[in-house]
């Protein structure tokens, strides 16, 4: 058996640990039964949109050689404004597939018309705003810039994002994704993008972590009547 200093100062320490360490370990258990209560389907805002949005089929399209395009095509992809087919055209530059103008961005009206097609009827536009820029918290991070924000009416602070430049549906956002995306940084520890898993912080906790439980064995261990008695026998 160790003697009574060291076995103080194990107790020291693991309790200095448990302190220190007790916040995180409870986030990451709040963070672990909320993940594990919630329908990831909801969090995606799944429940606010259309299961399948009307798609629409176009005719007398012009071929790209017709459009107002000096540069070499790499990618292509049709795409639905507001009821008029686009060629979005290296992923940079939009023209009219019928008229074969280019097109610099989407306005408001046509931002509302592309949300119609996804989210359900019966939502209620509030207002629709502009963004140019992000930080690196915002919860439209690491998609396209500029966006059309639109919020809507509902007790869940419910708003859609889209892409100016081409005008596609983003996504949505809401008030338990906003939960979600905070407890899902405090789960990572990644407070930038949140999902990193091999950032230093992490790795420092889960390790300082794995000290206090078996610091907690070792305490067991050295304070048990019961080890001790086993040892007494054994000499």
């Amino acid at each position: 058996m160790v003697n009574r200093h060291t076995a103080l100062k194990i107790r020291k320490t693991h309790r200095y640990l448990g302190i220190f360490l007790g916040i995180q370990f409870l986030m990451w258990t709040i963070s672990g039964l909320y993940f594990s209560w919630t329908d990831i389907d909801e969090i995606h805002g799944d429940h606010f949109k259309k299961e399948v949005p009307q798609q629409t089929a176009f005719s007398n399209l012009l071929g790209t050689s017709q459009l107002e395009n000096k540069t070499l095509i790499e990618s292509l992809e049709l795409l639905e404004i507001a009821g008029q087919p686009y060629y979005w055209i290296n992923e940079s530059q939009l023209y009219n597939a019928i008229s074969g103008e280019i097109k610099e961005e989407i306005t408001e009206q046509e931002a509302i018309k592309v949300a119609e097609r996804y989210m359900l009827p019966e939502l209620e536009i509030e207002h629709i705003q502009k963004i140019n820029q992000v930080g690196a918290h915002h919860e439209y991070r690491g998609r396209p810039l500029p966006a059309y924000e639109i919020s809507y009416k509902t007790d869940e602070n419910l708003k859609a994002y889209i892409a100016i430049n081409n005008g596609a549906f983003q996504t949505v956002r809401h008030r338990d994704w906003r939960w979600f995306d905070f407890l899902w940084m405090t789960h990572t520890m990644d407070y930038q993008g949140r999902d990193d898993f091999n950032t230093i912080v992490l790795r420092a906790f889960s390790i300082l972590g794995l000290i206090t439980v078996l610091s907690g064995f070792l305490l067991w261990f050295t304070s048990s009547p019961s080890v001790r008695k086993l040892i007494k026998r054994s000499k």
